[in-house]
Parts: structure tokens; C-alpha cells; sequence
């Protein structure tokens, strides 16, 4: 297999396979150096931003969370995650399709105009692995799963807070997607697991809840076992919001709350469910603005790696 190497591989990339090396600071910011394109033939995984933080509840900013993930991203683009047993760009075809594109001036149109370019995307083959962006658009992208994958999907969400907040206004709000998500039948509360919650909601509509404390106390494989058993072999939608993390390793983000994951927790958490049945998937909530070096960024990169070893990983 040969590479050019002269550079730009975002864009000069000679083989959708693979690992190349090019320098970390400079050159176009793909995902992990890998292809820009919108031809997804032969394509096994997209990778896509949704720039959207107009459903936040306190601090924008996410709206340059995908940017900020891609450029962090080159810094590891070079070699395969450290310990992972295999490159999962060996086994898949993984291309920077480039970000959702909608019009800020009709918001009433946002949330299907994210759905409809999710599917677009799915519906041709390859599975998506979405960089938000705040944490609504993971209603629209969950909604196009369902559209590809049958409903009702189960949902394994990383994050401080339920965002399943009761709301029969149907806002355009990060904290009540999963509520309307359950009452709409198109995810199942009994076979999903939420991970790292650290806010009060009395009503858990039924999701099986491993909270912050939880995980402290008993550790990653007992999260990894508890999670396995809940999720077993059904499809599954994973979605992971930045401020699951701790703000010592994730200050930029809108809505961070003190006693989170550490990033090696939450990486090794991910690693330990290869082989799940995982369908489509998300990090969310980076906002530069409030990053310090770069390290929500630099987490959220690394989480997304994680989660495509997992895609790597499915069963046949």
C-alpha cells in the first residue's frame, strides 16, 4: 500500500486504508489526516461535524467543537491507538465527509435538516461517527438510526447530566432529547445504560444508571460488566457528552460539573464493550472557548478513536 508524502493527505491520500505520518502542525484538519470527500463508495465509516450550539443552557461555544476535535486529532494521526491489538484503519475505509450545513437563520429547520443528512450518509452503507456540537443533535442523528436500523435502538450515553428533563413544549433543548426519545419508542430505557451522571433527575424514565459515585467506587471493569449485561447484542447508539469527564480533564465545555471520569476511565470503559453491536455514534459538548492546552479537545479525539475501534470491533 503506498502514500503520498508530500503532505495534505486529507486531501492527496492515495488508499481510504491506513495509517500515514505527516507533520502534526501543519496541513489540512480532517479527522485523523484521514480522505475529504462526500463519494462514499467504498466507504465503511464517515466521519462528520454538526456545528450546533444554539440548544445550550449555559455557555455556547460548541459550535467549534468539531474544529477543535479534528485539529487535536493530528497529534495521534500518525500511529495506532497505544495497546489497541489492531489499527482500525486497517479495517476500515474511514473518510472526513465535512460538516452538516444549515441555516442558523430558520432554526425551526435544523433539527430535520440534521437528520436528513445523517441518513443520507447512513443510508448508503457506511456507518457515522458525528462530532458535535452541542448535545441536542443527538435526537436528529438517533432519529436517522432509526430510520436505518429499525426502532427501538438501545443508547449507552456517557455525561454528567440525564438530559431527560421533562418537557412537553418539545424545546430544542441538549437536556430533554432523551426524554422525548423514550416517549417516542425509539429508544429502549431498559436495555441502555447512562454512565457518569452527576446532576439530580427524580425521574429515570426507566434507564439503567451507573452515576458518577457508582463508577468511582466500583471501578471500569465492574462498569464494563454491568454495561455488557444490560446492552447484550442489541444495536446500540453511543452517545458521549465531553462534560462526562471531569473538568480537570475537560474544562471546555458548556456545562461542567465537578466529580466526573477521569479520560482513562472513560477510554478504557469504551475499549472493554468491543464486539458490541454498536450502529452509530457521537462525542459532543467541546467548546474551545473554555479548553486549557487543548485537552477537551485532545480527550474528545482520543474518545472518538476509542469509539471506532469499537465500530471495528462488531460482529459480523
Amino acid at each position: 500500500m503506498t502514500h503520498k508524502k508530500d503532505g495534505d493527505h486529507a486531501f492527496l491520500r492515495d488508499s481510504l486504508y491506513g495509517t500515514t505520518s505527516e507533520p502534526t502542525y501543519a496541513g489540512a484538519l480532517s479527522f485523523m489526516r484521514r480522505k475529504y470527500t462526500r463519494d462514499l463508495k467504498g466507504v465503511d465509516l464517515v466521519v462528520s461535524g454538526v456545528p450546533l450550539d444554539t440548544a445550550t443552557t449555559n455557555r455556547p461555544g460548541a459550535r467549534f467543537g468539531p474544529r477543535a476535535i479534528r485539529a487535536a486529532s493530528t497529534v495521534m494521526a500518525f500511529e495506532r491507538p497505544y495497546a489497541m491489538e489492531f489499527d482500525p484503519f486497517d479495517k476500515l475505509a474511514v473518510v472526513d465527509y465535512g460538516d452538516c450545513f444549515f441555516d442558523f437563520g430558520r432554526p425551526e429547520t435544523i433539527p430535520s435538516t440534521i437528520e436528513e443528512h445523517a441518513y443520507q450518509i447512513i443510508d448508503e452503507g457506511p456507518g457515522l461517527l458525528s462530532l458535535g456540537g452541542d448535545h441536542f443533535i443527538a435526537y436528529p442523528l438517533i432519529k436517522a438510526h432509526v430510520r436505518k436500523h429499525g426502532a427501538p435502538l438501545s443508547l449507552l450515553h456517557f455525561d454528567a447530566h440525564s438530559d431527560s428533563w421533562n418537557d412537553a413544549e418539545g424545546r430544542v433543548d441538549h437536556g430533554t432529547m432523551f426524554y422525548h426519545a423514550v416517549k417516542e419508542g425509539i429508544i429502549d430505557p431498559k436495555s441502555s445504560m447512562q454512565i457518569g451522571l452527576r446532576t439530580r433527575n427524580e425521574d429515570t424514565l426507566g434507564f439503567n444508571i451507573l452515576d458518577g459515585p457508582w463508577v468511582q467506587e466500583h471501578g471500569i471493569d465492574a462498569v464494563v460488566r454491568e454495561t455488557r449485561k444490560v446492552i447484550g447484542d442489541k444495536p446500540v447508539y453511543l452517545t458521549f457528552d465531553i462534560d462526562c469527564l471531569d473538568p480537570s480533564y475537560a474544562p471546555g465545555t458548556g456545562t461542567p460539573v465537578c466529580g466526573g471520569l477521569t479520560t482513562h476511565q472513560a477510554m478504557s470503559i469504551i475499549r472493554g464493550l468491543m464486539g458490541i453491536n454498536l450502529v452509530g455514534m457521537d462525542i459532543v459538548e467541546v467548546a474551545p472557548a473554555y479548553d486549557v492546552g487543548e485537552i477537551t479537545a485532545l480527550a474528545g479525539a482520543h474518545l472518538a478513536m476509542e469509539m471506532i475501534c469499537v465500530y471495528a470491533s462488531r460482529p459480523d
